[in-house]
């Protein structure tokens, strides 16, 4: 029978039973913690009651194998353990998977909607929702299964894991357009994997990144160019709320929440709708507020490092792939909808913090190459470095242990990571206890994956 052990720390309990079953290995042995995990992602911060299960495998090499799982369907788990059923039954029942500590691990994204389209996150933990990780069938939310084992999956950094996520901009104009927005904190890289040709024929699309340097050179100085710029903004932002309130007046008869994020259709039919004189007066203070952005035009496989303090907005139709620190804070300088999050726009508080320079470009340092593969470092944050790995087709690469976790995500082609296969945009945990781990290309074709790791 399973034996059932309650303790604050799960992960001492399994260091404790490593050093037993290595003194007396018996081939194979499971036990269960339960103990009480603090929701640190949630407003109050709320405890609940979980279920660890570790399943420990002597692998014939001297060394053993750790399996484990988690649940919060613990008086269930009781009752299956005193009726004698084995991990496998609890796995399947409880609807858990069981897996490898010391092995890659796929993440399960969760889709985020947006008002100018989607973002999927593969390590989202937060309030708003959760990312998992999945054996394929079953799936365990990523802050459960990170406090089995910090140690051994994070190096104690799991309530600090890098943001891993996918911006989805819808391919319209304007409705699929990103806030223009600062950050005082957060670090954050862009990597596009598609550039939508309905949206962009000619396969160029772009991101508004920073000022425009021949509009600020017509001002005498800066200090006269921000208060142009406010201006232009606090008219186009008159306007929208003008709108948004005959908007909101729609919403509530038809029972819409205030906050919900509604479809382009929808907003386009309710924007025809306008007085034509209110439509017009919308359409010039956008452009009027919009001629101080500066476009930076991208394709695919392009990079954005964006620096503190720098307006950015990425513009519809481009997808990509994003790291950034798990730091939760912005300053909306504009918008062309309704801002969901948040009652006002942070212009006038960000008018003396954002930076007008333009930002600097840099070529990826080329950190390892061969005739078969080339690893570039796409970024070097404070706490945080991306690089990115060019297998060719047959290649293979080993990711080094370093003992620290990484995230690994696929870009193009099928790879395989240890015994997981690797489809595009699938993406991987690699825990902080691994050993080096073998990559290849599965099919004909190079494969291009992104590797993120803490400083």
């Amino acid at each position: 029978m399973i034996e059932v052990i309650s303790h604050n720390t799960p992960e001492q309990v399994l260091i404790d039973q490593l050093g037993r079953f290595a003194d007396n290995p018996a081939g194979e042995y499971t036990f269960a913690v339960e103990y009480r995990f603090q929701q640190y992602f949630l407003h109050n911060k709320p405890e609940i009651v979980l279920l660890a299960i570790f399943r420990l495998v002597d692998n014939g090499c001297g060394g053993v194998t750790i399996f484990a799982g988690v649940s919060d369907q613990v008086g269930r788990a009781k009752t299956l353990i005193k009726d004698g059923k084995s991990v496998g039954v609890l796995s399947e029942q409880l609807q858990f998977p069981m897996l490898n500590l010391s092995g890659p691990i796929l993440l399960s994204p969760l889709s985020i909607a947006k008002p100018w389209g989607q973002e999927i996150w593969y390590t989202g933990i937060e309030e708003r929702g959760q990312s998992s990780v999945t054996d394929g069938s079953f799936c365990t939310p990523l802050s459960w299964w990170l406090s089995v084992a910090g140690q051994h999956q994070a190096a104690d950094k799991q309530q600090s894991i890098n943001l891993l996520k996918i911006l989805d901009p819808l391919p319209e104009a304007v409705y699929g357009d990103l806030y223009f927005e600062l950050h005082e904190q957060k670090q954050e890289v862009y990597v596009v994997t598609h550039v939508d040709r309905d949206a962009w024929p000619d396969g160029v699309g772009g991101i508004c990144f920073g000022f425009d340097q021949k509009i600020r050179a017509q001002h005498s100085d800066d200090e006269s160019f921000r208060a142009a710029y406010l201006s232009a903004v606090q008219g186009y932002e008159a306007v929208r709320r003008e709108i948004d309130s005959i908007f909101d007046r729609k919403r509530e008869q038809k029972n819409i929440r205030l906050d919900a994020p509604l479809s382009a259709a929808q907003l386009k039919i309710w924007h025809a709708e306008l007085p034509e004189e209110l439509q017009r007066r919308e359409l010039v203070q956008r452009h009027a507020m919009n001629r101080f952005m500066a476009l930076k035009p991208l394709r695919v496989g392009d990079v954005v490092k964006v620096p503190c303090f720098t307006p950015h907005a990425l513009q519809h139709g481009v997808r990509t792939v994003e790291f950034q620190t798990p730091v939760y804070e912005r300053k909306i300088l504009s918008f062309a909808q309704k801002v969901l999050t948040q009652p006002n726009w942070d212009t006038v508080e960000s008018l003396n913090l954002m930076t007008l320079d333009e930002p600097k470009s840099n070529a990826l340092e080329v950190v390892d190459a061969t005739e078969n593969h080339c690893l570039e470092r796409v970024v070097s944050f404070d706490d945080f470095q991306v690089f990115r790995l060019t297998l060719k087709e047959g290649a293979n690469w080993s990711v080094p242990a370093t003992g620290e976790y990484a995230l690994l995500m696929s870009v193009s082609g099928a790879v395989a990571c240890g015994q997981q296969n690797l489809a595009v945009e699938q993406a991987l945990f690699l825990p902080a206890c691994r050993g080096d781990i073998s990559v290849s290309t599965m099919a004909l074709g190079d494969a291009v994956l992104l590797l993120a790791e803490p400083c």
